[in-house]
């Protein structure tokens, strides 16, 4: 079987797609006139746009920040306080058009015992290179009590900077959304009253969790071991942030389209609230780059203390050419606008029990990750956190071992997952959209709306929640049905499958989209020569 697949894979990826050699999609795909073309449900659902994604939202170019500090390591000491005393340096300059400037670290090796704090805006962490020769890499190599490597972020509790913060005294202004129904991928809606609101306001969108609609997805019956299980407790919100483009009588656009879908009847009472809010406080204009980052081997379980490499909450940052060996949970993100970059993680020591560690963990809004890779065994590749709302796309990156790249837990939506590998030994490697059940601590329906494009995997579990869709298109992998964990439910639907087994034109979708929207200058941006400008064949992980 494995050979089989890596046959089909071949001979599907060799060589350029041209007109004629691949199937066309039937959800997305280019008309007579090369515009995307979109197939939509009969109540209006459609797959998003995606390329509202990455730095800046999609399309703008990683800036390079001229260097106002640079470091040598101490060959002997902590090298730690040195790289934090210079960073607290720089932030006390004035930021020029939004930096204040670049660290560089010279080549060899930082020994760091304790957290370096990116924690203010427009400063750059780069090193000399990330490669494997030792005249041109920077190292952190991790040491001491375990900790996180890099933390960007405001100081300050993180639950006062939260992206999904719903309280009432944030609002501003507020209103509720008067259609019965708003479909995922929409780009406007319809309230009740406008009044208070202008085009560039911070808006966020709370949908209610009621127990009409938890009833609804069938997520009000769970068990484990006799025990009840609470997938998202009726009363608490799911929010999406966004900015208002125009505003005509009571129709709001929004700068970024929708990533669910609001039905009326699940939601009235209380209905779709729409709050004007103060921005969010964040860190902004934070880059990583050009670095190694390493721990010692963690054979270990992740709820044991343990090394991580990055943790990065703001807005319009990223993570690129960064090669990362030994932690676990290595990348976490939130905020909006972040794009990863060529960030490579890479494990030796195989992670202890059944519950796994997420090595890249996208849980903001508008983030990519962009030609990235995972290589280790029994660990989540990617995974998405509770209540997050897309665009989040995955774009040809490679997955190698046993794990899975999948949404985690508990009703997140408008993931992308385009042009990746996932495969590992015994069949191990794999691409899931699902319902967990009550696996965890009840992570029920994780995903709804999500995409998995022009992929390959040992396998994919793609499902269809009640009420939406998750899409497996122009991928080749055996697609699983699966019941509900911990329950003796029969196998649950499959997702809308699309030309399983050959792959479709467009080759990226993302990148379809962000030239659609932006032209081609903008996949040049991102290092980019069209949208089809994909690798033939999937890349050796890094070392």
């Amino acid at each position: 079987m494995r050979l089989v697949t890596l046959l089909l894979v071949v001979a599907a990826f060799a060589g350029p797609v041209r007109a004629g050699e691949a199937a066309v999609s039937e959800w997305v795909h280019a008309g007579p006139d090369n515009k995307l073309v979109y197939k939509t449900t009969p109540a209006g659902d459609r797959i998003m746009d995606f390329s509202y994604a990455g730095y800046m939202g999609g399309g703008v170019a990683i800036p390079d920040v001229p260097v106002k500090r640079k470091i040598k390591p101490s060959g002997t000491g902590d090298d730690a306080a040195a790289i934090q005393a210079a960073i607290d340096e720089l932030a006390k300059l004035p930021p020029e058009n939004g930096f204040r400037g670049a660290i560089l670290l010279a080549p060899g090796t930082f020994n760091c015992s304790t957290t370096i704090n990116l924690n203010a805006s427009g400063i750059v962490l780069r090193g000399s290179g990330s490669g494997s020769s030792g005249a041109d890499r920077t190292t952190l190599m991790l040491s001491g009590k375990p900790h996180t490597a890099i933390s960007a972020r405001l100081p300050g509790p993180r639950n006062r900077q939260a992206d999904d913060a719903t309280d009432a005294e944030s609002a501003v202004a507020k209103t509720s959304i008067a259609d019965k129904y708003v479909p995922s991928g929409a780009l406007s809606f319809t309230v009740a009253d406008a009044k208070g609101f202008a085009a560039g306001d911070a808006i966020q969108i709370r949908r209610p969790v009621t127990e009409a609609w938890v009833k609804f997805m069938q997520m009000d019956d769970m068990t484990r071991n006799d025990r009840r299980q609470t997938w998202i407790k009726p009363g608490d919100s799911t929010v999406t942030e966004r900015n208002i483009a125009a505003i005509s009588g009571n129709h709001i656009t929004l700068d970024v389209p929708l990533s669910d879908s609001f039905d009326s009847r699940f939601l009235n009472p209380p209905g779709t609230t729409i709050a004007r809010i103060a921005p969010p406080p964040r860190l902004a204009q934070v880059g990583i780059e050009n670095l190694h980052i390493e721990s010692p081997p963690q054979e270990i379980n992740h709820t044991q203390a343990h090394f991580t490499a990055i943790r990065m909450y703001g807005q319009d940052c990223w993570v690129r050419d960064v090669i990362i060996d030994e932690t676990m949970n290595s990348v976490g993100v939130g905020g909006r606008r972040i794009t990863l970059q060529r960030v490579a993680v890479n494990r030796k020591a195989k992670h202890q029990g059944s519950s796994k560690p997420a090595e890249f963990a996208p849980n903001g809004t508008q983030v990519l990750l962009d030609r990235c890779s995972v290589s280790g065994d029994n660990i989540w590749y990617v995974a998405t956190g509770s209540g997050v709302s897309g665009p989040i796309v995955v774009l040809n990156c490679t997955f190698h071992g046993n794990g899975r790249a999948e949404s985690h837990q508990r009703w997140s939506t408008g993931i992308l997952y385009d042009n990746c590998h996932a495969h590992g030994g015994g069949g191990g490697g794999g691409i899931e959209l699902r319902n967990r059940g009550s696996m965890g601590s009840g992570h029920g329906w994780t995903m709804g709306w999500g995409v998995v494009w022009n992929c390959t995997a040992d396998s994919f579990i793609v499902q269809n929640p009640p009420g939406a869709l998750n899409w497996l298109i122009g991928s080749i992998g055996e697609s699983k049905l699966a019941p509900r964990p911990f329950s003796d439910a029969p196998n649950l639907r499959g997702g809308t499958e699309d030309s399983l087994g050959t792959p479709v034109t467009p080759r990226s979708l993302y990148l379809a989209q962000l030239r659609e929207r932006l032209g081609t200058r903008a996949l040049k941006n991102i290092r980019y020569d069209s949208e089809r400008d994909i690798p033939a064949d999937p890349p050796a992980p890094p070392h």
